[in-house]
């Protein structure tokens, strides 16, 4: 299956962010959770490294990234070369304990192999109150996930995220949604953005997947589960002390 992201196909359109709306909730995430600078910062995920750089020279932060995309990793070295990425994936972060004041996982957690686990592993880095910014997307009909997850596309959307598992998943972690908000207006956008670039989506599906992917089975599978993008940001809340047990 083609990795959809490894190519320039829709580099080209949106540019190093490589996600709907760009840099725009990175943005708004780094005012909401008001990271000061030289704040740790983790990208899960992180590409070619575009928030990384962006976190840095925007905002002084100390960001590092980790993606387990070798061909990403290059063309990210190549044109940020100072850049700190390294090799990792979310399911195993190569960071100590409680090291970062914030995470972020950008269009990252839907195409990871074991999503639950990744969460583990950001709870295990943040420090007490760090914050968790998710952006991804979602099926808004989770009814639709069977029909997305038999789609044969190397993308976010064949994973889309379930709303209510994920901030399950969050809460039995000791991750405390604190921020919840739907920017589907924002993959909208960048749709209509695809087929002013390619003609159509049905061409850009063509172009971006293998040849199995039958482009109106995506278009259908699409629509059924009402794909959308959201914003979550979580806190990591403080370990329970155990109860002292009366010694025998």
């Amino acid at each position: 299956m083609k990795n959809l992201y490894e190519n320039d196909l829709l580099y080209r359109t949106t540019g190093p962010a490589l996600r709907p709306g760009g840099f725009e909730l990175t943005d708004w995430a780094v005012e909401h959770c008001r990271f000061q600078a030289g704040d740790r910062i983790l990208d899960v995920g992180c590409g070619r490294g575009a928030t990384v750089n962006r976190l840095r020279s925007h905002y002084h932060l100390e960001a590092y990234g980790i993606d387990p995309s070798a061909t990403l990793l290059t063309l990210g070295q190549e044109t940020y070369p100072d850049l700190p990425l390294s090799k990792g994936r979310g399911e195993d972060i190569p960071f100590t304990n409680s090291c970062f004041d914030g995470v972020f996982v950008e269009c990252s957690l839907s195409l990871m192999t074991d999503p639950d686990q990744a969460l583990s592993e950001i709870r295990r880095v943040l420090k007490v109150k760090g914050k968790l910014i998710i952006h991804d997307v979602y099926a808004r009909n989770p009814q639709g996930t069977p029909d997305l997850r038999e789609l044969n596309i190397g993308t976010c959307i064949r994973n889309a995220l379930v709303k209510e598992d994920l901030e399950h998943g969050l809460e039995s972690k000791g991750l405390r949604t604190i921020h919840w908000q739907d920017h589907s207006p924002l993959l909208n956008r960048l749709m209509m953005e695809l087929i002013m670039t390619h003609g159509s989506m049905s061409a850009f599906w063509l172009k971006s997947t293998d040849c199995s992917a039958d482009p109106n089975r995506v278009q259908a599978a699409l629509k059924k589960a009402k794909v959308g993008y959201f914003q979550l940001i979580a806190e990591k809340e403080a370990e329970k002390e155990a109860e002292h047990c009366p010694v025998r």
